[in-house]
Formats: structure tokens, C-alpha cells, sequence
């Protein structure tokens, strides 16, 4: 995100995506099964268990899987309420979560959390997966400019975050690494997806 390679190299040339995309796990049942008579009524047993180990064993994947794709850096996939809006400058968004604390000014430092997808859903980086938020001075270029109007807001199309928001950012080439890329990781003229949850105003 980061518009100065000298400021942070690892946003611009992320290390390389393993473990941020492959998401898979393997796993083996055992069941024993001790044989005896069976009747009428032990088969519907049996079928009724079954069913609740199947229906118990589905959620548990479920949930572990969710843990482990945040583990590997994929970091949580925002839903929004309501449709992307797009701004004037090309921007798109959407809230998943208004926030409720501070906005920040221009200048002001704040520590934002995120996730980076292509238009593939490819993941190419995210702070969930370093373990800490990212920390920044926004709407001074420290940024690429998709981020700095997404997140200050533009003062019409755009309303600024707030402390606790969780905004979905679709961001055009020319607001993000233009027909360059970056890094290797980053095609030209790639449209971004950044889910950025604004952590706190410094």
C-alpha cells in the first residue's frame, strides 16, 4: 500500500504468498465399531447419532478452518449491508462496520489492520497475518492514494472511518500501482480489494 518504496519495501514487494492462499487441511476419522444384533430400533439409533457426529463434525471444520485461514494471514472477509458505492475519483466502498470512536485528520497517525485480495481473490498481503495493525500518517502519500481517500475520506462521495469501522476498498489501478505493479506480486493495472478495519487514531 505503501507509496514509497523506501518507507516500507514489504508492502511494495511483499515476500512471497506462501501460506497466505493454500489454505488446507488434513484430517483422518477412525470410527470403531464394536458388531452385534442389530434391530429395528438400534438402526434408527445408530442413524440418529450418525447424523448429529456428521452434522457436529461439519461445524467443527467449519470453524477450524475459519481459524486457520486467519492464522495463515487471510484475516476476516468483510460483508457489507449495502452495495458498493463509487466515488468520483473511481473509488469504491462499502462498510461492513461503522465506527464509533475518532476520525482521523490528515497528517494524524493511526494503526490500521487489513487484507489484500486481487481481483482473483488471491491474497498478496495482510497485517492479520504479522500480527499487529499497520501504522501510518494518512493523506500525506505515505499511502496509495486508493487508501488515503478511503480511509480520511474526500469531504463528499467518501465519509472518513471511524475507530471500530471496517470498510471494503475497491481500489483502480491509478489509485494503486498503475501500469508498474509492484514487486512482482502486484500485476499492472490491477485492481485491489483491501477489507481495512481502522484500529486507532494516534
Amino acid at each position: 500500500m505503501f507509496a514509497s518504496t523506501a518507507t516500507r519495501v514489504a508492502i511494495i514487494a511483499p515476500r512471497t504468498t506462501r501460506g497466505l492462499i493454500s489454505s488446507s487441511s488434513s484430517s483422518s476419522t477412525r470410527r470403531v465399531v464394536a458388531p452385534r444384533a442389530s434391530s429395528a430400533t438400534d438402526d434408527e439409533s445408530t442413524t440418529t447419532r450418525r447424523a448429529a457426529l456428521t452434522a457436529l463434525t461439519g461445524a467443527t471444520v467449519a470453524a477450524f478452518s475459519t481459524s486457520t485461514a486467519r492464522a495463515r494471514g487471510l484475516g476476516p472477509s468483510f460483508e457489507c449491508a449495502d452495495e458498493l458505492k463509487t466515488a468520483a475519483s473511481g473509488l469504491a466502498f462499502c462498510d461492513a462496520v461503522v465506527g464509533t470512536g475518532a476520525a482521523p485528520s490528515k497528517g494524524q497517525t493511526i494503526q490500521a489492520h487489513y487484507t489484500g485480495r486481487l481481483e482473483n481473490g488471491r491474497v498478496f498481503d495482510s497485517s492479520y497475518e504479522r500480527g499487529s495493525p499497520l501504522k501510518f500518517k494518512v493523506g500525506v502519500r505515505q499511502v496509495i492514494a486508493g487508501w488515503d481517500e478511503g480511509i480520511l475520506g474526500d469531504g463528499g462521495d467518501v465519509p472518513a472511518m471511524k475507530v471500530g469501522g471496517r470498510r471494503r476498498l475497491v481500489i483502480p489501478a491509478d489509485m494503486g500501482y498503475g501500469a508498474r505493479g509492484a514487486g512482482g506480486v502486484i500485476p499492472p493495472n490491477a485492481t485491489l480489494y483491501f477489507d481495512v478495519e481502522l484500529v486507532a487514531v494516534l
